[in-house]
């Protein structure tokens, strides 16, 4: 009888030591079904090819994102800051001109007449041209032709005489030439010398190309050595024209230097970008709304 007790007392003292030692050293006793579950498969996001982390909830869209976008889809703040603007204008797209009638009217590679304007008032200036043929190109619009025959009679008795070498061209003429140019220069090279549809001055009958009577270097850079040409750069604005893409001013215009290409904007404003030295591109930046819609 006392060895059955003295046993219960023994057996309850090394339980007590037993459950002692576990709460001392952190070690805790194994638990009926502790397996570890599998993790469930991540959900997958319809569209993104992607998947989301479990217990993670997505991030909210970036201020100004698309919805349903993320940061890295979106443009960069304020657009790409290494897009430039085309050569001869500032930065935008190509505007079609409201007034294209206008003497003074800026046509270049931002701002192209209307695919079907062809000027009311053309005729035939009075004037040589080097070859004998009686071709739309020969036709300016009536106050441009008018001062035409002025300057070229004041060329002539200044010792300096003239002929005209191609003046009006219709858009049909203009996409021929171009598409031609592209054809046998490519594209790039072709856009410095010659203008798309609707880009180029010729079309409004207020511009022309120009050389000695004698007919050498008609609309070629050695006409800028004679002195014809010399008298032009000095004379032509008390006529009403300037040199219209002039030496240094390429990267303005984007066209280079032609020192054969006439433009007709009436006495006053030629005489003011001459003195200024000026091109149209320059004096309108300047604020000036020959292109403005009328209201």
């Amino acid at each position: 009888m006392w060895n059955s007790r003295q046993a219960r007392l023994i057996a309850s003292a090394l339980a007590a030591c037993v459950l002692l030692l576990s709460g001392c050293t952190g070690l805790s006793l194994p638990q009926p079904d502790s397996r570890q579950q599998p993790a469930a498969p991540p959900a997958q996001t319809p569209g993104n090819g992607g998947a989301e982390q479990p217990g993670k909830s997505a991030a909210p869209d970036a201020p100004g994102a698309l919805p349903g976008s993320t940061a890295k889809d979106q443009p960069p703040a304020g657009g790409d800051a290494t897009a430039k603007p085309p050569a001869g204008g500032k930065e935008g797209a190509v505007q079609v001109i409201a007034k294209p009638a206008e003497i003074a009217v800026l046509v270049n590679k931002l701002n192209k007449l209307p695919d079907n304007y062809k000027p009311q008032d053309l005729v035939d200036p009075d004037v040589a041209f080097i070859f004998k043929e009686k071709l739309e190109k020969r036709k300016m619009r009536k106050e441009a032709a008018a001062s035409l025959e002025k300057l070229f009679q004041a060329a002539k008795e200044a010792g300096y005489p003239l002929a005209g070498v191609s003046a009006y061209r219709s858009h049909q003429t203009q996409t021929s030439l171009y598409n031609n140019y592209v054809k046998q220069h490519g594209e790039q090279e072709a856009n410095t010398f010659s203008a798309k549809p609707g880009q180029s001055e010729h079309e409004t009958g207020l511009a022309i190309d120009v050389a000695g009577a004698n007919g050498k270097c008609p609309a070629q850079d050695c006409f800028g050595a004679t002195k014809e040409a010399k008298w032009l750069a000095e004379h032509a604005s008390e006529y009403g024209f300037i040199i219209r893409y002039p030496k240094g001013k390429e990267a303005i215009t984007g066209y280079q230097y032609e020192p054969w290409h006439l433009r007709y904007v009436g006495v006053q404003l030629a005489k003011e970008l001459t003195k200024q030295g000026l091109t149209l591109e320059e004096y309108y930046s300047k604020g000036v709304p020959v292109n403005k819609p009328s209201s």
